[in-house]
């Protein structure tokens, strides 16, 4: 490495750290002056496929913010990095998990109930905003438990509050339509009387319907790895115990 680097003020308090390819110990160098010096932010842009870059930047402390799609001169993404005054030091224990809490791999989390009658039929939402139609649920909040989010969910979209029961199955989503990877936990919420969807207050903005599906209905209505799901569940018969499914299949061992 080089050594070339720059820090230039971009605002008042902050500065950036313009890094021609300096050695991570000059970048640590002068991220640890510039605070000294009593500015309150220093962040740099950092090319997003540049690994060696990117691992610098987190010794020295800065967390990554997000993505800046096509802001490199090339054109391709450069990471937003910064680290402020009150931001505790790398080497610590906080400063350490909080650096490394920002750059580790993020997983989107699904929860849904599983709700059907005595005839078997799986309860199932017409949304708003796509075709197919799903099990009640939706994505699990920060700091909220799957579970949490089953009953959060049904109660805000179906006015309805449901006993959650066993977790019924996990299962890894793959890419799907434009959405990244997931994990779904699915909860059984029992055996419930039809007319339950009498008393029903459905949330206009994202509910357009709900319907009794059996496997008719499933297999016109929803999407290949929900009609999977189900079928490997044994959802349209009562069943006890944990499922784990790989795109809507068991694990192969």
């Amino acid at each position: 490495m080089t050594g070339r680097l720059r820090i230039d003020e971009i605002a008042p308090g902050v500065v950036q750290v313009v890094d021609g390819g300096a050695d991570p110990a000059i970048l640590r160098a002068a991220v640890e002056t510039a605070l000294a010096e009593g500015w309150r932010r220093v962040e740099a842009r950092i090319p997003a496929g540049d690994p060696a870059a990117r691992r610098a930047a987190a010794r020295a402390g800065l967390r990554l913010e997000g993505l800046l799609r096509g802001a490199a001169p090339d054109g391709g993404d450069l990471a937003l990095m910064a680290r402020l005054a009150g931001d505790p030091a790398p080497d610590s224990r906080d400063g350490f998990s909080a650096v490394l809490n920002t750059t580790l791999p993020l997983k989107r989390n699904i929860a849904q109930g599983l709700v059907r009658d005595p005839a078997g039929r799986v309860l199932l939402c017409e949304t708003t905003y796509k075709r197919d139609w799903d099990l009640p649920g939706g994505v699990v909040d920060p700091g909220e438990p799957p579970s949490r989010t089953v009953e959060r969910e049904i109660e805000e979209e179906l006015g309805l509050t449901l006993p959650v029961g066993d977790l019924a199955t996990v299962a890894w989503l793959p890419p799907y339509l434009g959405w990244a990877d997931a994990t779904l936990f699915v909860f059984d919420t029992g055996v419930h009387d039809p007319a339950i969807v009498e008393a029903m207050v459905l949330q206009p903005q994202e509910i357009r319907a709900v319907h009794w599906a059996g496997p008719d209905e499933i297999a016109a209505r929803t999407a290949p790895y929900v009609q999977a799901l189900l079928t490997h569940l044994g959802a349209r018969e009562p069943r006890s115990g944990t499922t784990y499914l790989v795109d809507g299949r068991p694990r192969r061992t």
